[in-house]
């Protein structure tokens, strides 16, 4: 561990623009909050920073991100599992626009069918936030924002591999409020999905269709603003077995706003929903859910904040066979939860502590605990944390009948539950800036489907997880170079044996050039070792990419990218293909 974090210090950051302290994240614990003033490992991801990257889509521009890594089963809209901290696909809470987004049935949400033109903002925020937010967030939160314009604008883009695709938008605001609608659209022609190693392999071209559409609109009522928020997804996806038709939406309601002297508060309805066909399998899918959350933030001093709340939620699911027309299973679950954030700080200390219970319908109570504390010196600060998580069973584990009767869920399946520690120390080295932040987690009661002689769905396993990650960035005059690296042991803490999919070593870097304020050029590489899959180690890889940014006049902009430059063969899971050389290049106008 010595030498890995000496490692760590020596390469050191986050792959993309780096993110200016003075940004504020509302994700970390409920309440806006400096980046420097929150005891958490936190990015965020600007709209100014999307653009720029010129990035393919969504999943594109995450991993470039310290401690994610993804399992892309092929090109755009392929199937993807997200890891956050080596926590499984489904230990990372994603929230659009507040609302919740992972689905009833599998508790995974499909990252792949959020086209880029809709967002505004990402925050990331690393490592437990149960005692925030409830089930799912043991790896941590990744809370997406999405576009709300205040004028009208138009994008375009062509690309390898039969990549075209077009948005607008328009919106307007005033004193007493304002909308805006962005509408889009994106074809891919892609390639196959997957090799001859796969188990289906077909070498036609698995492409993908995306329609996606963003309404806002808010109005101010007195000291308050009421605002509606609607963002629907509509994905069709070819792969080599058959194609998938996703539709995803999400429907907020909110109003905010002071109620007295230091007292803020927020309160949302939303809606979201997921349907999804595959007609080769006969399957489809209905995920629906229904929330309600208020949040209250009471200011007692400059630094002393108490933030409260209540959540209430129901969720939906459905399994079909749509050969035989009939309901596999039908599922629904209710559950309520309250929370309480103390935060205070004394002189160069600031500290924090977070207490949530949540009530389920089937399991019973989930009481979950949060601490950190922070220390701030000339030039940086120091802060550790410790939390607990847990995640609830998903419909599919509690009321699927199974395979004739093999691999069913068990409605009395309990909750998987984790509890983390880390420390994390953020400095400026001279005119650099460097970060280390160092990781443990151990997760128990990981649902399993291996329960007697059926194979049933049980609380068995247990997961062994530590890592660490390292940043550093720094500016010279036209030039900024940032870099991160990532190591990461994640193990089944029975067998030993390591987690599929997840590197032991994931480093990047990227070097920008602003030659004039009107173009700007960028190399990004990456390099990712020590994986296992199915059937034995995955290859190490390496990619790099080229970016540039041009600004032609007034409110036009030109982008471009190369990506995978090299034409590195290699993929995120065993059978199945990662683009080769790609190049885009895309027109806005705003």
């Amino acid at each position: 561990m010595t030498m890995m974090m000496s490692l760590a210090l020596a390469a050191g950051t986050a792959l993309g623009a780096a993110t200016p302290m003075e940004a504020v994240t509302v994700s970390a614990s409920r309440r806006p909050q400096a980046l420097d003033q929150t005891l958490a490992s936190v990015t965020v991801i600007e709209r100014a920073e999307i653009e720029a990257s010129a990035a393919a889509d969504l999943l594109d521009l995450l991993e470039r991100e310290p401690g994610i890594a993804l399992a892309r089963t092929g090109g755009s809209g392929q199937q993807t599992s997200l890891f956050l901290r080596g926590g499984n696909f489904n230990h990372v809470l994603i929230l659009v626009d507040g609302v919740r987004m992972a689905s009833t049935n599998t508790g995974a949400y499909a990252f792949e069918h959020l086209a880029l033109e809709q967002i505004e903002r990402i925050e990331i925020v690393r490592g437990p936030r149960a005692a925030f937010y409830g089930s799912d967030a043991i790896g941590g939160v990744i809370a997406i924002t999405t576009r709300e314009r205040d004028r009208a604008g138009f994008a375009a883009r062509v690309g390898s591999n039969g990549r075209r695709g077009i948005g607008a938008g328009i919106g307007a605001r005033g004193e007493s409020g304002g909308f805006s609608a962005t509408l889009g659209g994106e074809d891919y022609d892609g390639f196959s999905a997957q090799t001859p190693e796969g188990f289906a392999h077909d070498p036609d071209d698995d492409g993908y269709r995306n329609r996606h559409g963003v309404l806002r609109g808010d109005l101010v009522l007195g000291s308050q603003r009421l605002a509606a928020h609607a963002t629907r997804s509509e994905g069709d996806v070819e792969f080599d077995q058959g194609r998938s038709a996703v539709d995803q939406q999400a429907l907020a309601l909110s109003l905010e706003g002071p109620l007295a002297p230091g007292w803020a508060h927020r309160l949302v309805l939303a809606h979201a929903a997921e349907d999804l066909s595959t007609p080769v399998f006969f399957a489809a899918f209905r995920s629906r859910r229904e929330q309600l959350d208020w949040i209250a933030d009471v200011a007692l001093g400059e630094r002393r904040h108490l933030v409260f709340g209540l959540n209430l939620q129901r969720e939906r699911g459905r399994a079909i066979d749509t050969f035989a027309g009939a309901t596999q299973y039908r599922g629904e679950v209710d559950s309520q939860a309250g929370f309480m954030v103390w935060q205070d700080g004394q002189g160069a200390f600031d500290y924090e502590l977070a207490l949530r219970h949540d009530d389920h319908e089937r399991y019973g109570g989930e009481a979950t605990l949060q601490a950190a504390a922070g220390w701030r010196f000339d030039g940086g600060r120091l802060y550790a944390s410790a939390g607990e998580g847990f995640r609830a069973p998903n419909l599919n584990e509690l009321s699927s009948p199974g395979f004739g009767g093999l691999f069913a869920g068990n409605p009395d399946l309990g909750p998987e539950r984790s509890r983390s520690a880390e420390i994390g120390v953020e400095a400026r080295l001279g005119e650099a800036r460097a970060g280390l932040n160092v990781y443990r987690t151990r997760i128990e009661d990981l649902i399993a489907f291996q329960g007697g002689q059926t194979f049933q769905a049980i609380n068995i396993a247990r997961v062994e997880i530590d890592g660490a990650e390292a940043t550093l960035e720094r500016s010279i005059g036209e030039w900024s170079l940032s870099g991160t690296l990532g190591w990461l042991d994640a193990r089944n803490a029975d067998s030993g044996a390591r987690l599929l999919r997840r590197p032991e070593w994931q480093f990047g870097v990227e070097l920008g050039w602003q030659t004039t304020d009107a173009l700007a050029l960028g190399l990004e590489a990456m390099h990712v070792r020590d994986r296992v899959d199915i059937g034995g180690a995955l290859p190490d890889y390496t990619t790099v990419a080229l970016r540039a940014d041009w600004r032609l006049s007034g409110d036009w902009r030109l982008t471009a990218r190369l990506a995978n430059a090299g034409d590195e063969d290699y993929g995120h899971a065993r059978g199945f293909a990662a683009a080769g050389r790609e190049f885009s290049v895309g027109l806005r106008w705003r």
